[in-house]
């Protein structure tokens, strides 16, 4: 290949993160397969106690998201992420070895500890080698591996603990991490130009793509960026996201289950494949949109389309409870569902704008504060179910109507936030006064997550 034309190994880095993010829904879910043999083995572990199992996890990954990406940012992802991979690679490695609810609690936030840097790690690492048009697509096909994962999960993880146990399980999961780290480790570079493998071409074309979308100076300081209207947007409508997400790889499956029965509820993994169907066309529109000249509306429309379809699936929902089979709930959810997915591309795409050489820890912050519409949707769906009743939609309880309607209020609350986030938009360095401000307001929000996130997992159960 001659100069004049770029090699493509930010087409083979954007493979690697699939993979990596393959592994940590595999990873995740793989405790939720293995819930009745631990409990037969482990001494302790009740339902309530199972319950305190998945919520430690949350608390784990949620406190690091923002020390995850400031170290990603300072050490480099290349560090960084073979770290992360490890240290959540050997917890989930050793949960296989627990024989007791305390320290199966420890080895858990362990775990979700060294989760945490995962996704802003490899947002960092994404900013550094792809130019700010190839943005979408990259994170599209970056966290389809998540649902990919997930789906698989459903199915793989059963057959491979009834193969060789739960135990092992856990074991043969950390072994591919620590593979996929070292495979990181030896192949990438931090900079496109330290690696072999890409010409000067490619290295050029990289760093002219960055350098034409850079909107936020080094000066300006990460309380300020974070804190920003932009940032704070963009926390909102991520946490409003997850609410309806999480509910795939939560309630939706027993739910199906007690509603139309256990072969049913296999149909439970469509609306993930669906949803990362979903990933790849949006980040595929992000990346059209922006090479047309139109950079903010490059995020702002595929955005809106996914929370307004969203919106619209989860309303549909309502008019499925009363269905004989359950195909009519599936297909509704699956609209659902791949409208909030289609928001995921210019979500981080847009902490990757925004954040720069920052773009860790800016997105680490995001993925926080989403972390507490996770919790959320994982806690009230049930009360919804169990409490709740609306006119029209749901005029008795038992049905999961109510939730939809408050998840589709929450996602078109959404779509009119992306009207006022605007990636090109420049920051002025603020007084040093107005700053201590920002920080103490952020220092409240981050203890108001955390708090939020503890009561929703252990003292709602």
């Amino acid at each position: 290949m001659t100069e004049s034309v770029a090699t493509r190994q930010r087409f083979l880095l954007v493979l690697l993160l699939f993979l990596h993010t393959v592994n940590t829904y595999m990873d995740r879910v793989c405790i939720s397969a293995a819930k009745g043999p631990m409990q037969s083995d482990i001494s302790g572990l009740s339902d309530q106690m199972m319950g305190y199992v998945f919520g430690i996890f949350a608390i784990g990954y949620a406190l690091f998201q923002i020390p995850a990406g400031m170290f990603s940012d300072r050490a480099g992802p290349r560090l960084a992420l073979t770290i992360v991979v490890v240290i959540w690679s050997v917890f989930t490695a050793l949960t296989g070895a627990v024989f007791t609810a305390i320290s199966l609690l420890v080895v858990r936030f362990l775990f979700g500890m060294g989760e945490a840097g995962a996704y802003p790690g490899a947002t960092r690492a994404l900013y550094k080698w792809l130019p700010a048009k190839e943005r979408g697509i990259g994170q599209g096909i970056f966290h389809s591996g998540a649902r990919v994962g997930a789906a698989l999960s459903l199915v793989v993880m059963p057959a491979l603990i009834s193969w060789i146990g739960w135990r092992w399980t856990f074991v043969a999961n950390g072994l591919v991490g620590l593979v996929w780290g070292g495979v990181w480790w030896f192949w990438y570079r931090n900079s496109p130009s330290d690696h072999r493998g890409t010409n000067q071409a490619e290295v050029e074309l990289i760093a002219t793509g960055i350098a034409e979308h850079q909107s936020t100076p080094l000066s300006i300081p990460y309380i300020q960026i974070v804190t920003s209207a932009n940032v704070l947007l963009a926390m909102f409508q991520y946490a409003a996201s997850n609410i309806t997400f999480f509910i795939s790889i939560t309630w939706l499956r027993p739910y199906i289950e007690e509603r139309w029965g256990s072969q049913a509820a296999n149909l439970s993994a469509l609306p993930l494949l669906i949803g990362a169907v979903a990933l790849w066309l949006s980040g595929t529109l992000v990346t059209l949109l922006h090479k047309q000249g139109m950079p903010v509306l490059s995020r702002r429309i595929p955005a809106m389309i996914g929370f307004a379809l969203g919106a619209i699936g989860l309303l549909m929902c309502t008019q499925t409870a009363d269905s004989e089979t359950v195909w009519p709930l599936i297909l509704c959810f699956s609209i659902a569902l791949f409208g909030v997915e289609m928001t995921l591309s210019p979500s981080w795409a847009l902490c990757m704008d925004i954040g720069g050489d920052r773009s860790g820890a800016v997105s680490g912050a995001m993925n926080m504060v989403g972390n507490m519409g996770a919790a959320l949707s994982a806690v009230v769906f049930p009360y919804f179910v169990a409490n709740v009743t609306l006119p029209y939609f749901a005029a008795e309880t038992g049905t999961a109507n109510s939730f939809f309607v408050f998840a589709a209020t929450i996602n078109a609350l959404a779509m009119v936030a992306w009207l006022f986030m605007n990636p090109l938009r420049q920051l002025r360095e603020l007084p040093a006064g107005q700053l201590r401000v920002r920080l103490a307001s952020f220092a409240v929000m981050i203890v108001v997550v955390i708090a939020a996130l503890v009561y929703t997992n252990f003292l709602m159960r």
